[in-house]
């Protein structure tokens, strides 16, 4: 069984104006309301691949009863905890003249340490050879220290980590092995402390030292120009399809939830890194998560390079 952990899960609001202008009322030309947060978004891409998963998480209110209710329709189990107050509602705009777009991302409410002991022996459940998917930011009241104590339980359940978050405590679970890590660039660079962006050799250097310190696969988004995969006996590029940029707040989830699909089904590895670089386009191409239908043309325009293996 996949599990996916949203720690600060969210309803986004996505909206597209014609312009963006201060002191004046500014009507819209569409919106829509999805259930959000980063494990969410790999809960509902690996679904659409016909990979059944649980979505585990914290939050409360009214707007974590929408996220509940929007997965259950899909056919996705949950097992969420309740915390007191209202899961946060975050809103992106897409802003045609100029071409521009807002992110606007609330904190969420706090959690408690009663209800993150309960969170941890909720994932005292998970069995060996099960996947557990961290995936976005962490709520009030969560320390990025968890981490580690995830990554400790998982050598013990002996179930497979995967960890998609910026905290630099990422950088601490190394000795425990986790199955995949997937940042982004930024991400990747403010783990080694870098301020000028490295070349694709540069970014293929900083995956290995994390392979060599004990990660066992890196996934590492390169935004408009890529991806690279990473493991101890291969390097695999490929590049980014063109298109025109809806919403760029999912594409990487959508990429990891069919990376993920794409190694529990054994796809080759060149394969797989193609297929889910061409889904994630598909979904910055548009408002929402990608349905898959344009996932096979845009691929005809990535070119899979192997590096090395």
């Amino acid at each position: 069984m996949i599990y996916t952990l949203t720690l600060n899960p969210a309803i986004d609001l996505f909206i597209e104006t014609k312009h963006l202008e201060k002191n004046i009322v500014n009507r819209t030309n569409s919106y829509d309301v999805q259930a959000n947060g980063k494990g969410v978004n790999v809960s509902l891409v690996l679904k659409m691949l016909e990979v059944n998963n649980c979505a585990l998480g914290i939050g409360g209110g009214f707007t974590l009863d929408y996220i509940v209710d929007f997965l259950k329709e899909k056919g996705i189990e949950t097992d969420f905890l309740r915390t007191p107050g209202i899961t946060r509602i975050n809103v992106f705009t897409r802003v045609l003249e100029p071409n521009e777009e807002y992110k606007i991302v609330n904190p969420g409410p706090a959690v408690d340490q009663e209800t993150l002991n309960q969170l941890m022996d909720k994932l005292k459940e998970i069995k060996s050879g099960d996947y557990l998917v961290i995936s976005g930011s962490f709520a009030k009241g969560i320390d990025p220290a968890i981490l580690t104590q995830i990554a400790k339980l998982s050598q013990t359940q002996g179930f497979n980590l995967i960890v998609d978050t910026s905290y630099q405590e990422v950088t601490q679970i190394l000795d425990f092995h986790p199955f995949l890590l997937k940042p982004d660039k930024e991400e990747l660079m403010s783990w080694f402390n870098l301020t000028e962006e490295p070349d694709i050799g540069g970014y293929d250097d900083l995956c290995q030292q994390l392979i060599d310190r004990g990660a066992q696969r890196i996934l590492l988004s390169l935004g408009s120009k890529g991806a690279l995969y990473v493991d101890k006996d291969h390097s695999i590029y490929g590049n980014a399809p063109k298109g025109v940029v809806v919403n760029t707040a999912c594409s990487g989830d959508t990429m990891l939830g069919t990376f993920i699909e794409g190694l529990i089904s054994d796809k080759s590895l060149g394969t797989n890194l193609s297929y889910s670089i061409a889904a994630g386009s598909s979904t910055a191409f548009q408002a929402g998560l990608t349905d898959f239908t344009d996932v096979m043309d845009l691929e005809k325009q990535i070119t899979i390079k192997h590096r090395r293996g």
